[in-house]
């Protein structure tokens, strides 16, 4: 048997060392081969395809910039931003067309790409939306209602009939498997709770979810006014008509100026920029503009070495465990990462300031602890601004009171001040199911505290809810330090509560309403400068340093990626409460607010 298992570990030694030669030379032999830079025609249409979600940036594994060049510039706010603006620049290119169907992505993350939509239309250059046979929801009319015109097709979907946010409960399956939810809260807000208790919403967070649903429906009621020129009494009334032939109601109500298909739309197109219908437009992707350095298209670059670090810390806040993803974003907030990143910031003589960008639900309480202390010291020797995405609540709001300034947008989900711990009884799963007997041998009376298969005691169970509670207190203590109020003053607007930005900033626990660039612009400010470059953090990390660093958890943290299931957001964060060492007291959203 021994032999067998040597053999066995050799040949498949063998096997993965093949492999890896073989990557290696053929990355070698596509990376010595230089590629041309996309050719940008005159009298051109930058298209841009809009799906699904907008995130604030996205960093591609290795493995993709080296088989598609154009793989970092995917679509995300940043290189949305910075296409918009050498579009808008660039002579050769006479215009925008989008298409668009259904998004997803956050109202934070739409509004700031609407910021940018608006900035591109100063150029004086044309925009155009149009859809196709998906349609579009109301996320991505919101961001067509900045364009000079919106075109869809006679016969498609066209949705525009409110906002829904939905709850998950796992109470009633939780008890036919017989696991019993051992929950320990400080509160009456912190709702994240209820779904491992209760079959439906407290009032409490209905209230909460109703005000992040009303901010979301009012500025989306106010753009498309704006462009209508009707009421937000009139929007309102349409939204809550029948939605029958809605397409053809949103045409005469102005919503979509003309019903074409995507062959009308371009010979439009081609008269608006000179060309006849037999001419030929030309186009070039998004992804391919993106690889056109900014000066060719007549954007001005500072010339000053002066930098702003931007730091994007995306994802549930989480203790290291060894599990990230050696091809890409982990999809979690460690504290070892953002030391990494704030120490390079602070390291480097050519930065001046520090904007971190949150997009969190939030996470381990002593995780979330970790990084307020690292912002708090960097704060000492840089100026540190805390720039708030689409979600940047509980451990995430917990983090920026490391930060000089917070600036959030106006929907951002933030706040959320409290803290649970969430454990797990599975006594009658493993005995009365499953037919497991366990028998515990110990030396101190505590020592099986934490065990799942036993019920807790009252006097274990104050234990737990006392640590709870001093978790609390060092969250209230953080925030009213940082927000210069009492105690008191934090508790009264904390207890797990959730806010929009716009309402944080009325009670103040945010400085500023705007986005990353308002963040940015604060630092600058802070900093002394007037002009300066951006770097963005983390950065890309080389092929060559991957293959070099991955480990037998890493590589089964890749592969565990590829399932399916582990996409959807609300599973994503249960099986990683399950998982995580029991007794961790949490900062965080486990259900997700998702407007839809």
């Amino acid at each position: 048997m021994t032999f067998f298992k040597s053999f066995l570990a050799s040949c498949l030694g063998i096997f993965v060392s093949f492999i890896l030669l073989m990557l290696v030379f053929f990355i070698f032999l596509v990376s010595s081969s230089s590629q041309p830079l996309p050719d940008v025609k005159e009298n051109s249409v930058l298209t841009i395809e809009m799906s699904g979600n907008l995130p604030a940036r996205i960093l591609p594994s290795p493995f993709e910039t080296y088989f598609d060049p154009a793989a970092a510039n995917k679509l995300s706010l940043v290189t949305l931003k910075e296409n918009l603006a050498k579009a808008a620049a660039d002579d050769r290119i006479k215009g925008v067309w989008i298409k668009a169907n259904l998004m997803s992505a956050p109202w934070a993350n739409l509004e700031q790409a609407y910021d940018h939509l608006k900035e591109y239309k100063e150029s004086g250059k044309f925009l155009y939306f149009s859809t196709d046979d998906i349609g579009m929801n109301e996320q991505s009319y919101y961001l067509a209602t900045v364009a000079d015109s919106v075109f869809s097709p006679p016969y498609t979907n066209f949705e525009f009939d409110g906002f829904i946010s939905q709850f998950t409960f796992y109470t009633d399956m939780l008890d036919k498997i017989g696991v019993e939810p051992e929950i320990f809260r400080v509160g009456k807000y912190k709702s994240a709770v209820e779904p491992f208790l209760e079959t439906s919403a407290s009032p409490e967070s209905r209230q909460q979810i109703s005000e992040i649903l009303n901010a979301a429906t009012s500025t989306f009621s106010e753009a498309v006014a704006a462009k209508t020129g009707s009421s937000v009494e009139e929007i309102t009334k349409l939204l809550n008509s029948a939605p029958v032939n809605r397409l053809e109601t949103a045409h005469e109500f102005g919503l979509i100026d003309d019903l074409l298909f995507e062959n009308e739309v371009e010979n439009l197109i081609k008269e608006r920029v000179g060309l006849t219908i037999d001419d030929d437009l030309n186009r070039i992707s998004f992804k391919n503009y993106g690889q056109i350095p900014a000066a060719s298209a007549g954007v001005d670059s500072p010339s000053t070495f002066d930098r702003i670090a931007v730091i994007y810390a995306d994802g549930a806040i989480m203790p290291d465990l060894g599990t990230d993803n050696p091809l890409g974003s982990s999809g979690t907030i460690t504290a070892e990462n953002i030391q990494k990143q704030v120490n390079e910031a602070l390291n480097s003589s050519s930065v001046k300031a520090i904007v971190v960008h949150i997009n969190s639900p939030g996470g381990s309480a002593t995780t979330s602890d970790l990084i307020w202390n690292t912002l708090k010291t960097a704060s000492e020797k840089k100026p540190v601004v805390a720039s708030m995405g689409g979600v940047a609540a509980s451990g995430g709001y917990y983090m920026a009171m490391g930060a000089d300034t917070i600036v959030a947008n106006a929907n951002t989900i933030t706040g959320s001040i409290g803290i649970f711990n969430l454990l797990f009884n599975v006594k009658e799963l493993t005995e009365d199911k499953i037919g497991l007997d366990f028998e515990i041998v110990k030396t101190h009376q505590y020592a099986d505290l934490l065990d799942l298969t036993t019920p807790f005691t009252p006097t274990e169970g104050r234990i737990i809810q006392q640590n709870v509670e001093n978790g609390y207190e060092v969250f209230l203590n953080r925030v009213a330090e940082a927000r210069e109020m009492t105690r008191d003053e934090v508790h009264e607007l904390a207890q797990g509560r959730v806010w929009t930005g716009s309402a944080a900033q009325e009670v103040g626990l945010v400085d500023e309403i705007g986005s990353i660039d308002d963040a940015i612009a604060i630092a600058a400010e802070m900093a002394g400068m007037e002009e300066y470059r951006i770097e963005n953090y983390p950065k890309q990390k080389g092929l060559f340093e991957v293959l070099m660093s991955g480990t037998e958890a890493k590589v089964y943290s890749y592969l565990n990626s590829w399932f399916p299931f582990t996409s959807h957001e609300e599973v994503k964060n249960l099986r990683m409460l399950m998982n995580q060492p029991a007794g961790q007291n949490w900062m965080i959203l486990p259900t997700e607010i998702s407007i839809r």
